[in-house]
């Protein structure tokens, strides 16, 4: 019996930290707020202070257009996957010392998900 409950709770709280770690696009829209001081996110927009970051999710880092990159970053071959995006945001520099990005980042695990979720909708 122990055994049971004890692999249904185990079972739950896995898919509890799953359900978490997805994100809701629309919080993440609210927590990106803090990124358009920099960045844009329309179709076909400009880049502000950093890139325009419409589709950036599954796209190669430092490859839009007519944006100066550092070279760090360009040296990176960082590939945005979630997973890159999610340690990107909690600590730029960490993940590529050299970077431009003077960001701090985002420590808060639920913000980091809800901003991905956001960013890999913007396609």
């Amino acid at each position: 019996m122990f055994r049971k409950s004890f692999t249904a709770l185990a079972l739950l709280a896995c898919m509890t930290a799953v359900a978490h770690a997805e994100g809701d696009p629309a919080r993440g829209a609210q927590v990106f707020k803090r990124c358009a001081i920099c960045h844009t996110d329309n179709k076909g927009g400009g880049d502000g202070l950093g890139p325009n970051l419409y589709g950036i999710a599954g796209r190669k880092a430092a490859t839009r257009p007519g944006f100066s990159y550092s070279p760090a970053l360009q040296k990176s071959g960082i590939v945005w996957t979630q997973p890159n995006l999610a340690k990107w945001v909690e600590k730029p520099a960490r993940m590529v010392p050299g970077t431009k990005m003077a960001f701090s980042g985002i420590t808060s695990k639920k913000q980091q998900a809800d901003l991905i979720a956001f960013l890999v909708k913007l396609k």
